[in-house]
């Protein structure tokens, strides 16, 4: 049996292999799920350690939100237990690899694999949405591929059912929406700016806001000041401004009426 273990704050992802009924530490439901030959990811976390860390609510809705959803394009739950002392998270073990480690391998990607992976991000996004929910952590760090190269969303701590409006302050520094910034409350509108700052991260090989300083961050954020490598064509440049626009009725995504683009 193969293990490796990676940690990540209070969270310890354990790969393995498992054979139906060969785990003694998990229930006989849990058991149940598993078949000969299937690989499975099994997340582990110390109840301590989440307590400790101030996350059980983030630990909370993560998993209240993977048991309601279900998509290609997510790393789905595909059961949850818990002991005395551990909580138990089965996913499905997506194989291919970390998207951020092939970003930046490769330094950016070409037009036509940006278009593929954004693709796969807007039709999760339009999902989430429709099951009135915020992902609000989009980043390459936050993607997986599985063994076809598809992408495939994880990471749930921060998603959050929303009818209207949240005042929640969450995110990455370069991947935070001005209005996020500015504690006007937000809404679906924070994926779609995410969205645009993924794809220019993904033509360019850097976010387009960047400084060493959160705060400096945010300032360039809410100058919004765009600077386009010179490869960027002309489609690319006019979809990632309609996404990295501070004006939310004018945000592509956002807007009433659906949009097409020729990205």
């Amino acid at each position: 049996m193969h293990v490796d273990c990676r940690r990540a704050g209070a969270n310890r992802l354990l790969w393995r292999r498992a054979a139906a009924g060969s785990e003694q530490h998990l229930t006989k439901s849990a058991s149940r799920l598993i078949t000969r030959r299937q690989y499975y990811a099994l997340k582990i976390m110390k109840k301590s350690e989440v307590i400790y860390l101030k996350q059980v609510e983030h630990v909370k809705t993560e998993k209240k939100l993977l048991e309601c959803i279900t998509h290609p394009f997510i790393v789905n739950l595909l059961g949850a237990w818990q002991d005395d002392k551990i909580l138990y998270l089965m996913m499905e073990y997506i194989i291919g690899g970390e998207f951020f480690l092939y970003l930046r391998k490769a330094g950016r990607f070409p037009n036509d694999t940006s278009r593929f992976y954004a693709a796969q991000i807007t039709l999760v996004f339009e999902y989430l949405h429709g099951e009135t929910i915020l992902y609000r952590d989009l980043k390459p760090e936050n993607l997986l591929l599985d063994r076809q190269g598809n992408c495939k969303v994880t990471d749930f701590g921060f998603a959050k059912r929303v009818e209207y409006r949240t005042w929640t302050l969450c995110g990455t520094p370069e991947y935070l929406a001005p209005e996020i910034i500015l504690s006007k409350g937000h809404g679906k509108a924070v994926d779609w700016w995410a969205l645009g700052i993924l794809m220019y991260e993904m033509l360019a090989g850097y976010a387009p806001f960047y400084d060493e300083d959160p705060l400096g961050i945010y300032q360039k954020i809410l100058e919004g000041k765009l600077k386009f490598p010179w490869h960027f064509d002309r489609h690319s440049k006019d979809l990632i401004k309609k996404l990295l626009t501070a004006d939310l009725s004018k945000r592509l995504g956002n807007l009433k009426a659906r949009a097409t683009c020729a990205y």
